[in-house]
């Protein structure tokens, strides 16, 4: 086997002309150093695609040696399925943006990330729904979901995508939209990137010269009052206010509460809706101002570093109220390093009411995404590994009395396929269908966690 693999990949690197990379090279470095440190065996070459053909090859060249293959968009998954330790398809050289500003849609690679399509329909007044972080790669983000601070007023990512150019399992390359290709377009909104290798998307843009957005931090002492006060004012408020709330560590290791407000409306309405929130309780610091989206989208970068250890567990809860907030809270209190964090994403507004059927994301009411966060610098000992893990799963065993079933699919841990059914509820043998039709072979096992394969019901009898 070790024979035809050094075959396969010689050849490879023959039809790539320089295109593959293998460890020690300089390009396979830069590759493999995604933003959640990778651990275990690393990947016996890199494939730098620069066109779906270069995708058709690399698909080629692991099933034909049965490696694993795994996809590198953004690299931004915390679970770090960028990476295998057969083949990796890099994407991240295909990161063009082509925008029509008549028809207010954009072409975006599949490697793009969000800056990267910002900074051209920015200078437009033009927006895509992205996540909270411009370094998240867009492919992924939209596939999973795509929670964002534009959620209330234009729906997740994925209900923007028009459609998508998908390089199959069997080396086809198709165009699933809602005309072709319908059951594929169906299951990649929400499904993630178990059905092929997502090489451009056509996104809905939608006019938005500008935000007002930024930072509001509150002493940890008064985050019960500041929080139940925000979720007075969020109840009633219309579908451009969006926020993140949540808790990080401060400057002297002591735990704040933060709240980022997103306004998307008109800009002359948004200093009025969003006064109040200095009101709530004693307000450490404010960066609110009116900016551009693609500047938006820099506020949370300080507390994201590149290349730490990352655990992350998360829940959705209907709301969050008095009993997810103590839990946070107490969380937050047992901390055991600068790295535990919590934040928050609110799914309302536009987003809650697409059909649940309409896409495969399985939760389509209000609700409460919660991402519970512990970083710490490669190179700890084992027992440090050890409590940032159980800090994040305490976290989230004392949110259990207040969440949903399931979890948001992006953020779920590999082989996680018990609650990823729980996710898709009603949608799950949907999904499992169309994974059957597309992958039978499972040949991109790398992607988010699908529900688990049931027999037919006649089986079962």
């Amino acid at each position: 086997m070790s024979d035809l693999i050094g075959r396969t990949l010689n050849r490879l690197g023959q039809q790539l002309r320089g295109r593959l990379s293998i460890p020690g090279d300089e390009r396979y470095a830069a590759a493999t150093a995604i933003w959640a440190k990778p651990v275990g065996r690393l990947p016996r070459a890199v494939v730098h695609c620069r066109t779906p053909e270069d995708v058709q090859f690399a698909i080629r060249a692991a099933r034909d040696c049965d490696l694993a293959l795994s996809v590198r968009g953004g690299g931004h998954d915390w679970a770090g399925r960028a990476l295998c330790d057969g083949i990796v398809i890099d994407l991240s050289g295909m990161n063009a943006v082509v925008v029509d500003p008549h028809s207010r849609t954009a072409r975006i690679s599949g490697g793009a990330r969000a800056a990267d399509v910002l900074a051209v329909t920015d200078r437009l007044g033009l927006a895509a729904v992205t996540g909270s972080v411009g370094a998240v790669g867009m492919a992924g983000l939209t596939l999973g979901g795509g929670y964002g601070p534009l959620i209330g007023r234009f729906g997740l990512a994925l209900d923007n995508l028009l459609a998508a150019e998908v390089v199959l399992a069997d080396g086809r390359v198709v165009v699933a939209a809602a005309d072709r290709e319908e059951e594929l377009f169906w299951a990649l909104r929400g499904g993630g990137g178990n059905f092929g290798v997502v090489t451009a998307m056509h996104h809905r843009l939608h006019r938005l010269p500008s935000v007002r957005t930024g930072m509001l931090l509150y002493p940890f002492a008064e985050a019960r009052t500041v929080l139940k006060r925000y979720a007075d004012i969020a109840a009633f408020a219309p579908d451009e206010l969006t926020a993140q709330v949540g808790f990080v560590a401060g400057p002297t290791g002591v735990p704040l509460v933060f709240i980022v407000p997103t306004w998307c409306g008109p800009p002359e309405d948004g200093e009025a809706f969003l006064a109040p929130l200095s009101q709530i309780g004693t307000l450490l610091s404010s960066t609110v101002e009116a900016m551009s989206y693609a500047a938006a989208l820099t506020t949370l970068d300080a507390f994201l570093a590149d290349g730490q250890r990352t655990f992350m567990e998360t829940c959705w809860v209907p709301e969050f109220d008095g009993d997810s907030i103590d839990a946070c809270m107490r969380a937050m209190e047992r901390a055991i390093s600068p790295g535990c964090a919590i934040f928050t994403h609110e799914f309302r507004g536009a987003a809650a009411r697409v059909p649940v059927e309409a896409t495969a994301f399985g939760l389509r009411r209000d609700h409460v995404l919660v991402e519970i966060l512990a970083t710490f610098p490669d190179g700890l000992d084992k027992r440090e590994e050890h409590r940032h893990r159980e800090w994040a799963r305490a976290a989230l065993r004392a949110l259990d009395v207040a969440a949903l079933p399931g979890g948001y699919p992006n953020l779920l841990a590999d082989g996680d396929t018990n609650r990823a059914a729980k996710s898709y509820g009603r949608n799950a043998d949907r999904l499992v269908t169309a994974k059957r039709l597309y992958d039978s072979d499972n040949v991109f096992r790398s992607a988010i966690p699908l529900p688990a394969a049931r027999e037919p019901a006649s089986m079962r009898a």
